[in-house]
């Protein structure tokens, strides 16, 4: 009878254990990347135009602190389109952006099936595009 009970106790706690301290890992992973330039000595950066690759770096912070990567990887289907698939639909101009940041503000479905995108209404215009270039940045 103790088997029984001891079974489904330890399956919980693993399971628990898995699924705590995420915060905590995020915030050691951010303070070491802040500091790996720093302590690993200079970075040349005199091939790389000031600014060059700013707003895609930023479209993926941005994509990375939503919950885009529970539908959507960068080279394959998952629920939604992979973000490779994405940019080889639409070309990167300034009517695809707003067009497409439209859509993941306001949800929708019918360009890639019948499965719907959730919205996203407490996500601001200017973040929505700069998360739209990032992905049309991946031809």
């Amino acid at each position: 009878m103790r088997k029984r009970f001891l079974a489904p106790f330890v399956l919980s706690a693993f399971f628990f254990a898995a699924c705590g301290g995420g915060q905590k890992s995020g915030e050691q992973a951010s303070s070491s990347n802040a500091t790996a330039g720093q302590e690993g000595g200079a970075v040349d950066t005199s091939m790389v135009s000031p600014g060059a690759n700013a707003p895609v770096a930023k479209g993926k912070t941005l994509i990375d602190d939503q919950d885009c990567k529970t539908c959507h990887k960068e080279d394959t289907k998952l629920v939604g389109p992979g973000y490779k698939e994405i940019a080889q639909k639409y070309e990167n101009n300034d009517k695809n952006v707003e067009t497409l940041a439209d859509k993941v503000i306001k949800g929708g479905s019918g360009n890639w099936g019948e499965v719907a995108m959730l919205p996203h209404p407490s996500l601001q215009k200017e973040d929505a595009k700069e998360m739209v270039k990032y992905i049309l940045s991946l031809k």
